[in-house]
């Protein structure tokens, strides 16, 4: 049996790292009692996966961690004992059932997350709202992106899904996952540079409010959360 454990990430914690996450989480399982399941093999682990690790210094009101368990358990009272053994600046939100599937993981099937973003130090001038509404009116927004091994120049703006201005900050949906990848910090580094925006002048907080599915078909788009593709358990 599997399950979907959606957690939030906050305060000091943002911090640690995704390593830290992982050893984190695999004390909870023991600690809160959860029956998670276990690999063979000589040096077994637990069976766990992430839908897509939280960089460093970012907060998030939306991750997600896929593990297997080898008894059902009830959602609300797994929620209670895994939050009872939790340490400031991580709360479990649901735990749920999800199909048994490979392919339905949720770092297989991650295909957008929602982002919040504000400015942490400096100021943007003072008509940067007309600034990014036009930024965002651009067909197309190409940059040079980087990975391990080469970088290449890209069109981020079919990368971005939707983007809205919240009074003093803006919230953006970005492609994610394996396929297609855009974070927001690239967003808003290319934003200031075709601003005129001196590098370094001005810092941004992100947070990671949610994670989506891709459930359209014949090439549409219908993002649902992966929340919602579970299942609450009862005993």
């Amino acid at each position: 049996m599997k399950a979907r454990i959606k957690f939030r990430k906050y305060g000091a914690l943002r911090f640690i790292g995704h390593l830290d996450v992982m050893r984190f989480f695999q004390k909870l399982m023991r600690r809160a009692d959860i029956p998670i399941a276990f690999t063979g093999g000589y040096s077994p682990h637990m069976i766990m996966s992430f839908a897509s690790p939280l960089g460093i210094g970012l907060t998030s009101d939306g991750e997600y961690l896929d593990i297997e368990l080898t008894a059902p358990v009830d959602s609300r009272e797994a929620v209670e004992r895994m939050n009872a053994e939790c340490v400031e600046g991580i709360e479990v939100m649901s735990i749920c059932q999800i199909p048994d599937e490979k392919k339905m993981t949720g770092m297989t099937i991650l295909a957008a997350a929602d982002y919040l973003i504000s400015v942490k130090s400096g100021s943007l001038p003072d008509n940067w709202k007309n600034a990014f509404t036009d930024f965002m009116a651009r067909e197309e927004i190409w940059v040079v992106k980087q990975t391990k091994r080469s970088e290449r120049e890209v069109d981020i703006r079919p990368l971005v899904y939707g983007w809205e201005i919240q009074e003093d900050k803006i919230c953006l949906r970005l492609a994610a996952g394996s396929t297609d990848n855009l974070k927001p910090d690239l967003v808003m580094e290319t934003f200031c540079s075709m601003c005129g925006i001196p590098a370094g002048t001005v810092s941004f907080s992100y947070h990671r409010l949610e994670m989506y599915a891709d459930v359209g078909k014949d090439g549409s788009r219908t993002l649902v959360t992966l929340e919602s593709l579970g299942q609450d358990m009862t005993m």
